[in-house]
């Protein structure tokens, strides 16, 4: 009986201690899975901001070096957003901005802007779309340099009369077919400087609040 008693315990025993082993090697594997997870996701963000800020032009942890942005009618956004802040030797370089066009022939068009200090765009790209393959596609650099025209362009030189396309007497270029689409970017891009020129000092506060957030999209 006692034999019995003492095999019953060393099982349970095992069966404890092989517990304790195969929980602490699941934990062990989530772990080194979810930094993996957080190290691809972080190096797609450098990625794609990279495009739009030259590595070059700043020495922060821009992914760190955050701001969060209220959902803002300017912006195109229901919730809040974050804004990646690139600075060099301390002083802002420039404010990355996730935004929405409302107003693309398929529905929203997620876009990323990068703003330098004076309000110049350092580059636009576009996150996320559902445009017409092959018309209305052409705003995403894969396809096309369209969203290039973007670069180096304020509402210092131009006014609200120059930015839209110019089917409607504004600057920006567009495909016969297809005016809905880049008229919906033009206009977000433009409303998004009038926020960045309203909240420009907001943004390039000294950052108090870290965090990382999911930034997706085509990386071409």
């Amino acid at each position: 009986m006692k034999r019995i008693a003492r095999s019953t315990l060393q099982t349970a025993v095992n069966l404890a201690f092989f517990a304790v082993i195969g929980t602490a090697i699941l934990a062990a594997t989530f772990s080194l899975t979810h930094e993996a997870i957080e190290n691809t996701i972080e190096a797609e963000k450098l990625k794609l901001i990279s495009q739009i800020v030259p590595p070059s032009q700043y020495d922060n942890d821009i992914l760190r070096d955050v701001k969060n942005v209220p959902a803002d009618a300017l912006l195109g956004t229901s919730a809040p957003t974050i804004a990646y802040i690139a600075r060099l030797k301390e002083q802002p370089a420039a404010a990355i901005i996730e935004v929405v066009a409302r107003e693309g022939y398929s529905g929203d068009i997620r876009l990323i802007l990068a703003i330098r200090p004076n309000g110049e765009l350092s580059g636009v790209r576009v996150l996320a779309h559902k445009e017409t393959p092959g018309l209305g596609d052409y705003i995403d650099i894969g396809k096309s340099d369209w969203i290039k025209g973007f670069d180096g362009k304020s509402r210092i030189t131009w006014g609200d009369a120059q930015w839209k396309v110019k089917k409607d007497g504004g600057q920006f270029d567009y495909m016969a077919g297809a005016t809905i689409t880049p008229r919906a970017v033009v206009k977000e891009v433009n409303q998004t400087l009038q926020y960045f020129a309203l909240h420009r000092d907001e943004l390039f506060a000294p950052t108090t609040v870290s965090a990382i957030t999911t930034v997706t999209g085509d990386s071409k």
